[in-house]
């Protein structure tokens, strides 16, 4: 059985989470292998709406084993928090069903205390972050003096580390950045507390994966946010703090790259970001509005409005490249319908200049302006369409001019927020 990776290929919010529900029908085991609580997946299935920040999309399936890997940043609140939610809802989710890896690194308060002060301290400048510590988490990892998920298991390295740390810390937060200092004892007992209710599910991830392998029985890895908030491949500052690109499925996960069998990027049918950074095909008009609207193109962590424009493929091909991207999944199609035309974003324009990539300089990016190519819209309701050949004639336009432009065959298209309202062109884990 095949392995397949879950990317996104725009700025995040691309609809991972429903994809990612949809494609465990046919894993074993469903791994999230990057990024922190600053993401949220939203899943409807049969209409019910659930919004996962650290646990994997595919804990809906009963049958199914979720791991949260090592290049995940952990807040330990939200983690049982949401373990917490899902049993009120008659969702069990022990140990047996939910493996923390070792190796994921802590968020400790004294991260979201920095990250919050920092963007307050930038004023108009500030990048968008919001305000988890993710940053400063992977800071730590970097540095060498994060605290991961098995230090909570020996509680007197974890109240070392905890006391060594905030000497620094709120030196930085005091000194520095004009906050409040943190007191050691508090965060000492909390995460103590924290670390009894976390112990039982923490475990080898990669030892895990390695043995389900050799079984032959399928993976999913799940990403977060998009290949363009990536700290190496995306609009620089204006990234997240960790790698949403495909070949970091290896890395945060603990398992080889000859594992990885199948790339999925999913596109959205429309582009959007949240927070600060350049935008080419940003639509501040009415359109723009529809589309936030009918989309509801708002943060699942944060609650802030999503900017939004037409589709820039050059966004969606740069993704491709990087990933190594071998199926496509359109997104939200059924958002655009009403509009007429509908335009994709084909090129830019830069001072007179036709570019057919994404420059990296910030300073071209901005200077850019879109070059679109116009095609007739929709106005028939396709929430109900199961196969291409239902859509109208100019949705199916739509999307094989996507799949011309981006040169990867077209697997899935969602025409609706359900789980049930998906045309699945061919299956990833068949290749």
């Amino acid at each position: 059985m095949a392995n397949v990776v879950v990317i996104g290929t725009q700025w995040g919010d691309e609809g991972k989470g429903k994809i990612v529900d949809l494609l465990t029908a046919h894993a074993s085991r469903v791994v999230r292998f990057q990024g922190g609580n600053n993401a949220g997946h939203t899943l409807v299935v049969n209409g019910q709406k659930s919004i996962f920040h650290l646990i994997p999309s595919g804990i809906l399936y009963p049958d199914k084993r979720c791991l949260i890997g090592n290049g995940v940043v952990v807040d330990p609140e939200v983690l049982l928090d949401e373990i917490k939610g899902l049993g009120e809802r008659g969702i069990q989710v022990g140990p047996e069903r939910l493996g923390l890896s070792e190796r994921a690194h802590i968020i400790m308060p004294y991260h979201k205390a920095i990250d919050i002060a920092r963007e307050q301290a930038k004023g108009s400048s500030k990048i968008g972050t919001t305000g988890r510590g993710i940053g400063p988490c992977y800071e730590d990892k970097i540095a060498r003096v994060g605290i991961r998920a098995v230090d909570l298991t020996e509680p007197d390295v974890l109240e070392e580390k905890i006391i060594h740390n905030l000497r620094e810390k709120n030196f930085y937060l005091a000194n520095f950045l004009g906050a409040e200092p943190l007191e050691p004892p508090p965060i000492v007992e909390r995460y103590r507390s924290l670390s009894s209710e976390l112990a039982p599910y923490i475990v080898d991830v990669s030892a895990e994966l390695d043995e389900a392998s050799r079984e032959n029985v399928s993976i999913l890895f799940e990403g977060a946010q998009g290949t363009h908030l990536d700290v190496d491949h995306g609009t620089y500052p204006f990234v997240t703090s960790s790698n949403p690109v495909a070949a970091t499925a290896c890395v945060g996960a603990g398992i080889g790259p000859q594992a990885l069998d199948s790339i999925v990027g999913i596109v959205k049918a429309y582009t959007t970001r949240v927070g600060s950074g350049p935008f080419v095909s940003e639509l501040d008009d009415e359109i723009g509005t529809y589309l936030q609207e009918r989309g509801q193109e708002f943060g699942a962590t944060t609650g802030r409005p999503r900017r939004c424009g037409w589709l820039d493929m050059l966004v969606v091909s740069y993704a491709t490249r990087v990933n190594g991207t071998t199926h496509l999944a359109i997104t939200k199609l059924d958002v655009l319908t009403g509009l007429d035309p509908v335009c994709l974003c084909t090129a830019y324009d830069c001072k007179g200049e036709r570019l057919h990539s994404m420059p990296t300089k910030l300073s071209t990016l901005n200077a850019c302006k879109p070059v679109y190519e116009e095609m007739g819209g929709w106005k028939e309701d396709i929430s109900e369409a199961r196969a291409l050949e239902e859509l109208p004639k100019n949705a199916r336009v739509y999307v094989k001019r996507i799949e011309e432009l981006a040169g990867i065959p077209i697997s899935i298209v969602s025409v609706g927020s359900d789980r049930k309202q998906t045309i699945v062109c061919t299956n990833p884990f068949d290749s």
